[in-house]
């Protein structure tokens, strides 16, 4: 008989693990640490990646032996379905900003059920600045509950992007989103994803789009922005896969659903979407 899972225990280990593992990035900073690439030159991972990786598995693995983890340093399980109980854990998202800047990058952990989100932490390690919440039960900044998310207009929104967007490229086509940007109030970069879709649920941002994020990624901050009334599809509009990588958007809802309407569906109507003009 499989015992049930105490939601509340759950949610206290994983916030007083969040915070710990913080004040241990922080005293990393006064010591050296080794630098390496994955993917490619800009793809970074460090030592102290590894560390606050290995650090939560031996807890969760310790507390809750039936539950998997999906880490991005690949120390925990290899996940390949949604069944039974899922961490979704980034040590450190945002490893380019903790190498060259020490600020601006986040923990960020997951934990899903059967694929529906019950809990979600973002962990801004140098504001430190807890975004969190359990399923059902609001968004909490710290020890603070945050507001609902409010309808806005395009000449107040404020949207995270990468100059990748909207700059001529292999990937994906300028003209989707450049008019966009003629429209709203402003768009902001962090090199986050865990910081940027924290920012979206705590109405800070009013939108986030970004391409082929991992699940361990987008699973916190999807839970948080759909907490506080916040809407999170692919770019085209379609579910997130939680095992796959996604090129997601995500925001208010208003924004979401008027973004998606004027710019995005026409963008695929006239089938420019991801494809970048000829330049022969």
């Amino acid at each position: 008989m499989t015992q049930q899972t105490n939601w509340d225990t759950v949610y206290t280990d994983a916030r007083g693990w969040i915070r710990e593992a913080g004040k241990e990035i922080i005293a990393s900073f006064t010591t050296s640490f080794s630098i390496n690439t994955k993917s490619n030159p800009n793809d970074l991972v460090t030592d102290i990646d590894k560390q606050t990786e290995k650090f939560f598995i031996e807890r969760i693995k310790k507390s809750y032996p039936e539950h998997r983890i999906m880490g991005e340093e690949g120390f925990g399980d290899k996940v390949e379905d949604l069944n039974g109980i899922i961490w979704f854990l980034d040590p450190i998202d945002g490893t380019m900003n903790f190498v060259h800047q020490q600020t601006n990058f986040a923990i960020s952990i997951g934990i899903y059920e059967d694929g529906v989100g019950k809990a979600a932490f973002i962990y801004d390690v140098t504001k430190d600045e807890l975004y969190h919440c359990s399923k059902g039960n609001g968004l909490y900044l710290n020890d603070v509950k945050l507001d609902p998310l409010k309808p806005i207009t395009f000449s107040e929104a404020l949207l995270a992007i990468n100059a990748t967007w909207v700059t001529e490229n292999h990937r994906i086509d300028p003209r989707t989103f450049s008019p966009l940007l003629k429209k709203i109030r402003g768009t902001r970069s962090y090199g986050s994803a865990a910081i940027e879709m924290a920012y979206v649920a705590a109405g800070r941002l009013d939108g986030y789009v970004s391409l082929r994020l991992a699940p361990w990624d987008f699973a916190a901050g999807k839970l948080l922005i759909e907490e506080a009334g916040g809407v999170c599809t692919t770019v085209d509009n379609k579910p997130i896969d939680l095992l796959g990588k996604n090129t997601i958007f995500v925001g208010n809802k208003s924004f979401h659903t008027q973004v998606q309407k004027q710019y995005i569906q026409p963008a695929l109507d006239q089938n420019f979407y991801l494809r970048t003009p000829s330049t022969k």
